[in-house]
């Protein structure tokens, strides 16, 4: 499943993630930001200086900002957790928060939907930083006044914060900026009722490898690992899958709600969910089966049935069928539709019966006139075919001998049913090297 990590990892991912218009490069944000965990405990006081409570949590409300503004405090008052709009602050620095108005109507707190609470959600939790490719723990959270509001700018992923946390006054409450990654590049996963949206890192995420999207999804853990899927396209995740290893990939399965892992299979290459499924309990594996397309399911019941040592447990079904009596341009819009799909190395042609012809290349169907018959097109050398049955070592063999990036799988009548392709093969190997 896994293929090599790319070498220049962070080059590829600073080229895609911009620096120029983030925060911390202007040097009136780096000099005025204000530590979250230095603020947690402090007194909020009125306009004249009155204690109204003490800070229990900062709430920022999550949209398509790239800077999340704060939008209230909660502050214990007596033995109530109060909430304060954020509008009404007026002083926020290291050493003193005031709120702009004598009469304060405070209210119970009550999360509500695409608010996140900066200590309790983000805080101290996985966070994966876009920009250099990793997953990091969040020691300090930072926030600064743009766009005439109060946003959360920075994360510190240093151990210094966290020591300056774990003993107050043993080190400066100032961030050092040099250790404070701009919160343009952050991913942040979690909250306490679970995904915390993110501004903009869909389309960063986007541009990533699937191998690279992997190792991010590895190194996370538990409910993070979901959220992170979460934040990616569906088809890009079942790509990113495709790529873990596949301890790690049955563990993220176990913490995904069973509709949600029934997606991404489903988006999977079919010989990818199978080889994965084999190892799930059955209870989970039926759970997930059962929330798929009826053709879908019934298509991965089969192949997971098949032995993983013979060709019928090592074939993808994806493939591009048409028959000798089709054109032309019939086989290039079937190539077309399915483009996406890694079947576009050409058709499989079959008979009347539908049993297995010729496999057709992609350049001599457009190299060909549109209105001629794909029957003209039929010619030596035929395709290798196996029998669903074919031990692994005669499959070896007959790659061996057909130098093919493919080779086609038939039932016992000549029908093609799947396909085994190179990478197919080398997964099927390394699994039995594995139980040997």
């Amino acid at each position: 499943m896994k293929t090599p990590p790319a070498s220049t990892i962070n080059t590829v991912a600073k080229k895609i993630v911009g620096r120029s218009d983030n925060a911390l490069t202007k040097k009136s944000i780096r000099e005025s930001l204000v530590s979250v965990s230095g603020l947690i405990g402090r007194p909020v006081r009125d306009e004249d200086g009155r204690e109204i409570g003490r800070l229990v949590d900062i709430v920022v409300r999550n949209d398509d900002a790239t800077y999340p503004p704060v939008s209230g405090l909660i502050v214990k008052v007596g033995q109530r957790k109060s909430y304060i709009n954020g509008a009404k602050i007026s002083v926020l620095t290291h050493d003193e928060i005031r709120i702009s108005s004598l009469k304060i109507n405070l209210e119970d707190f009550q999360r509500r939907d695409g608010e996140s609470l900066l200590d309790a959600d983000v805080l101290d939790h996985q966070i994966v930083d876009v920009d250099g490719l990793r997953v990091v723990r969040s020691s300090d959270l930072y926030l600064a006044t743009l766009d005439k509001e109060v946003r959360l700018v920075g994360v510190d992923i240093s151990f210094r914060s966290f020591i300056r946390r774990l003993f107050p006054g043993s080190l400066s409450r100032v961030p050092t900026p040099d250790h404070v990654v701009d919160w343009a590049t952050i991913a942040s996963l979690t909250s306490g009722t679970g995904v915390v949206r993110t501004a903009g890192h869909r389309s960063k995420l986007s541009q990533l490898r699937p191998a690279d999207l992997a190792d991010l999804l590895e190194d996370l853990a538990g409910r993070e690992q979901g959220a992170f899927v979460d934040l990616l396209d569906p088809n890009l995740a079942a790509d990113a899958l495709e790529e873990m290893e596949e301890e790690d990939l049955q563990g993220l399965l176990r913490g995904l709600p069973a509709e949600r892992a029934a997606e991404l299979l489903a988006l999977m290459e079919p010989d990818e969910s199978a080889e994965v499924m084999r190892d799930l309990e059955i209870e989970h594996r039926d759970a997930i089966l059962a929330m798929m397309d009826k053709s879908t399911a019934k298509a991965l019941r089969e192949l997971i049935s098949f032995d993983e040592k013979l060709a019928g447990g090592m074939m993808t079904t994806h493939m591009l069928v048409i028959k000798q009596s089709d054109t032309v341009e019939t086989a290039i819009k079937l190539l077309i539709e399915h483009k996406e799909r890694d079947v576009v190395d050409g058709v499989l042609v079959v008979d009347s019966k539908g049993r297995l012809v010729d496999h057709i290349q992609t350049i001599e169907l457009v190299a060909a006139k549109s209105s001629a018959l794909i029957e003209s097109l039929i010619s030596a050398p035929f395709p290798t075919a196996v029998h669903i049955d074919t031990p692994l070592d005669e499959v070896i063999e007959e790659f061996s001998n057909n130098r093919g990036s493919s080779i086609v799988v038939v039932d016992e009548k000549g029908r093609p049913i799947g396909r085994i392709l190179a990478d197919d093969l080398v997964d099927a190997l390394t699994s039995d090297e594995g139980r040997a």
